[in-house]
């Protein structure tokens, strides 16, 4: 797409969508859904919104990554193997992605989400501190965080409560040190994801570095609030976010 087919309103209406994203991604995960739908609505291809969304999406978790790590909320020996795990999923899934038509993930999409906001909605926030882990750290390492990487590349809306989740249901994390994680993981599978869809040469430049402006600021706002809104509030946003991308599949 020629960058003349870009007007200024249409730029700085995504770059408002960005920002609003970056916010609500760091605190709650499912930015992506009000990301990729705006840049489908934009008049961008599939592939072309897919990665032009990994491109701004990268700034958001790059930022909150940035910010956990420096403010120790999150220790780099903790996570990077799972990065590195996180990283090789998201690669796979996003070579598949560029090979297959991506309608056969609408019906598997909704019902993962579905369950994802019960079982926020449904589970204490104190409790997990007390439970044993039912997953050891190395399978959940070499199974789990490598299949929700897949599904980042495939896909990825939804990704940062995938890992939240997991991290809270399979390892006992509790909800701020499991979201704090997700962070991290999800900015892994994002530039995994990027990697690709900039050698497949799929990125639209102008409007991705537009939102990449907006993900900072929003993420940037997000990762300040994460650890003073109290925790109720935040797994309650999570479940606003998930049955808020069901409504959005499932309307479509």
């Amino acid at each position: 797409m020629e960058l003349a087919s870009f007007s200024y309103e249409l730029l700085a209406f995504l770059f408002f969508v960005a920002v609003v994203a970056g916010f609500l991604d760091t605190l709650a995960g499912g930015g992506g859904l009000l990301t990729l739908p705006a840049l489908m609505m934009a008049g961008l291809p599939p592939l072309s919104a897919l990665a032009t969304n990994k491109l701004q999406s990268s700034m958001g978790t790059a930022t909150a990554t940035l910010m956990m790590l420096r403010n120790k909320h999150v220790r780099w020996n903790n996570v990077k193997w799972l990065m590195l795990a996180a990283f090789i999923g998201s690669t796979i899934g996003t070579i598949i992605i560029q090979l297959i038509n991506t309608d056969a993930l609408t019906i598997v999409i909704p019902v993962v989400i579905a369950f994802i906001g019960l079982y926020f909605l449904f589970t204490p926030t104190v409790d997990a501190a007390n439970k044993k882990p039912i997953m050891s750290a190395s399978r959940y390492k070499k199974m789990v965080v490598p299949l929700i990487g897949c599904y980042d590349g495939l896909f990825g809306p939804g990704t940062g409560s995938f890992f939240a989740l997991a991290g809270r249901a399979l390892r006992a994390k509790p909800f701020l040190e499991a979201t704090a994680i997700a962070k991290t993981l999800n900015f892994s599978t994002n530039i995994a994801s990027l990697i690709i869809f900039l050698l497949a040469g799929q990125v639209i430049w102008l409007i991705g570095f537009t939102m990449m402006i907006g993900q900072f600021i929003g993420a940037w706002l997000g990762a300040h609030c994460l650890f003073k809104i109290p925790v109720n509030y935040l797994r309650y946003l999570v479940v606003f976010m998930c049955f808020a991308m069901l409504v959005k599949y499932t309307t479509n």
